[in-house]
């Protein structure tokens, strides 16, 4: 995905309705010793890590339960739509472990420093609507019959960004990654940065010439 010019959004769904993604299987890793425990946990935090650095914007489609590591997944996504019966929670501390996969870190930078820490020393578990109103998910819909109604959700908001000219979302989303991580004076620098590489694109050149001809743009990603 990361390497195919011709993908412009990626929504993350779950084939198994009524549950995003459950978390780890402990009866899976109560089988491992220490040290496959910490290797485990290692890769599960780097393909978390390369689902956040995926260059094209991504959203999770939670129509279900979004548990432990379930929840960091989401996180790992730019954006998140939650139908309104889902369930999602940092459990972890419930199972005498901790977020291991990211929790710590995206969940806080989400929703704020002590939500997060309520939230992961609890192990809650809250909706799709209480997840809405202190921002880890931007949208929180009522579920349908066929239990997609995040994933149909999440289709709308990906057609709403797809039009855009696809390099200027991808230096969007990088230079807002890349400065939501300095101050602000080293981020208005990447800002900078970034958008010195958009300037040449035939796709800005696009954008001008169809603000002043009056028609809907056509942007090739170029």
């Amino acid at each position: 995905l990361r390497f195919d010019e011709q993908v412009r959004v990626v929504v993350f769904k779950s084939q198994v309705k009524g549950v995003f993604c459950a978390g780890a299987d402990l009866k899976e890793r109560a089988k491992m010793d220490d040290a496959e425990v910490g290797e485990f946990v290692r890769k599960l935090r780097n393909l978390m890590d390369e689902i956040a650095a995926l260059p094209v914007p991504t959203i999770a489609a939670i129509d279900g339960y979004a548990l432990g590591g379930g929840l960091e997944l989401a996180l790992a996504c730019d954006l998140r739509v939650a139908a309104s019966s889902a369930k999602m929670g940092l459990i972890e501390t419930t199972r005498g472990l901790l977020p291991g996969a990211g929790g710590t870190q995206r969940l806080p930078r989400c929703v704020g420093i002590g939500l997060a820490k309520e939230l992961i020393f609890t192990g809650r578990q809250i909706d799709g609507e209480q997840a809405a109103s202190m921002g880890l998910v931007n949208h929180s819909v009522p579920q349908n019959s066929e239990g997609d109604a995040a994933y149909q959700r999440a289709l709308t908001l990906a057609k709403e960004i797809l039009p855009q000219a696809p390099f200027a979302v991808k230096m969007g989303k990088l230079a807002i990654n890349k400065g939501m991580e300095v101050d602000i004076a080293s981020g208005m620098a990447i800002e900078g940065m970034c958008y010195a590489q958009n300037i040449p694109t035939r796709d800005r050149q696009e954008g001008m010439a169809a603000f002043r001809e009056k028609r809907p743009p056509r942007f090739t990603g170029k």
